[in-house]
This record gives C-alpha cells, sequence and structure tokens, in this order.
C-alpha cells in the first residue's frame, strides 16, 4: 500500500486542462447555469438519464460532462438513479418499441414540475434510425419535451447548454 502510495505522489496530476476556448466557455456558460439553478430550484439540479435506445454516442459525452474536466458537479448538477428524486430527464436515443413502456413509466414517476431534454439527433427527430418496425423516432413522439439538443453527438458544452436553456424557460429546438 505504501509503495502504491508513494507512485501516486511521484506521479502527480496527468490530466491535461482544456483549450482555452473551450474552458471559457464552459466557464461562462457553467456561472450562467449556476446561477439559473439556484434561481429556480433555490438547490442543486438533479437530473435522470434515460436511454431510450440510442448508440452510447450521447451518453459518452454526458459521461464527460461529470468527469474531471468539465466537472458539472461545481455548477450544482447531480445525477441520480431514481426518477423519483429528479427534477429533469436527459433522454438519449430514439424511442424503440421495447423502451416505449419504461420511458413513460420514467416520466410518470418524475415529481412535477419536471424537465425533459432530448439529446442529440436521435433523440430530437430519431436521426439515422428514424422511423421504423423497431424505433418511433424521437422523444417527442412518446413524452413533451422541453429543449432539444441537436448533434451527433453533442459536445460537452452543447449538453450544458440543453440544460440552461431547459432550467432558463427557453423551450424548443
Amino acid at each position: 500500500m505504501i509503495r502504491i502510495l508513494r507512485q501516486i505522489f511521484r506521479t502527480g496530476i496527468v490530466t491535461e486542462p482544456l483549450p482555452p476556448a473551450v474552458e471559457e466557455g464552459l466557464i461562462r456558460t457553467g456561472a450562467r447555469l449556476e446561477e439559473a439553478i439556484r434561481r429556480r430550484f433555490s438547490r442543486s439540479l438533479t437530473i435522470r438519464q434515460v436511454d431510450a435506445g440510442s448508440c452510447n454516442g450521447c451518453e459518452l459525452e454526458i459521461h464527460a460532462i461529470n468527469n474531471s474536466f468539465y466537472n458539472c458537479e461545481r455548477f450544482g448538477i447531480h445525477f441520480t438513479a431514481s426518477p423519483r428524486f429528479a427534477d429533469m430527464l436527459l433522454v438519449t436515443g430514439p424511442v424503440s418499441h421495447n423502451m416505449e413502456i419504461a420511458l413513460k413509466r420514467t416520466f410518470n414517476a418524475t415529481p412535477t414540475p419536471k424537465l425533459v431534454v432530448a439529446v442529440g439527433d436521435c433523440g430530437c427527430n430519431g436521426g439515422i434510425f428514424g422511423e421504423s418496425y423497431a424505433s418511433l423516432g424521437g422523444i417527442g413522439k412518446v413524452v413533451p419535451v422541453d429543449v432539444y439538443v441537436p448533434g451527433c453527438p453533442p459536445t460537452p458544452v452543447a449538453l450544458l447548454n440543453g440544460i440552461l436553456a431547459a432550467v432558463d424557460g427557453r423551450t424548443g429546438k
């Protein structure tokens, strides 16, 4: 154990900083987001992420907003496993027939007032999957959506801007 700790101290921090332009945009968006969350919720924003049948590209970007580079918790954003504690649903992918009921149940289990953000091109309109025997299309065909965040996949800063738009009450695409 001592050997491992010595190696950790010798190695130090090995993460790379964000590019200056991205860092500047992140700080600007984060400050506005933190202010909007405090104004609307008087505390932190709790998000339940739902994969309705995506390719997992959007999930990787959602995980990125919670990593040490973007660190969404510094802005007051937390993720939860239960929709009963969530203020917002962050939904990815086209809704597959198998996930339709699960998405509706998750939406109904989330207390009101609730926000729904459709993430990625697939969440917005079905993307490359569209409507087919296996897919119903975009999230809006199953549950009401407050904000659409396009992109395949959207960047972490675009995700934070979409969350900001939902918290601020700006709806639409």
